[in-house]
């Protein structure tokens, strides 16, 4: 299962995360010696809280349209799946040899 984005989410995500970037950050990322961005636990853990409430609930929203989906789809085939034939009982006693209702009773008597 892949996660995607029309166009028009993935644009404002990527504004958005630019502006995050912009204004925690506004001289840039800190580097390590050798060039190589380090943000630290605290910075980490900033970010994630920001990806978890301002994208998060896209992700969320969607995967929920899209269980809504494949269940009104199941639903849909309900009665495909469980569906029991009327007006049976004739057809299995004349299958079963014309004795309806098991054993009879004697009416002689």
């Amino acid at each position: 299962m892949s996660i995607s984005l029309d166009q028009a989410d993935r644009d404002q995500a990527i504004s958005s995360i630019c502006r995050y970037f912009q204004e925690n950050f506004p001289d840039g990322m800190p580097v390590d010696e050798a060039g190589r961005a380090r943000l630290g636990q605290l910075g980490a853990g900033a970010l994630l809280g920001f990806l978890l409430q301002e994208i998060g609930p896209l992700i969320y929203n969607q995967a929920v349209a899209d269980v809504q989906e494949r269940l009104v789809a199941r639903v849909q085939e309900v009665d495909i799946e469980v569906h029991q034939p009327p007006f049976t009982y004739w057809q299995s006693v004349d299958r079963a040899g014309g004795k309806a209702g098991g054993k009879r009773r004697d009416r002689s008597r």
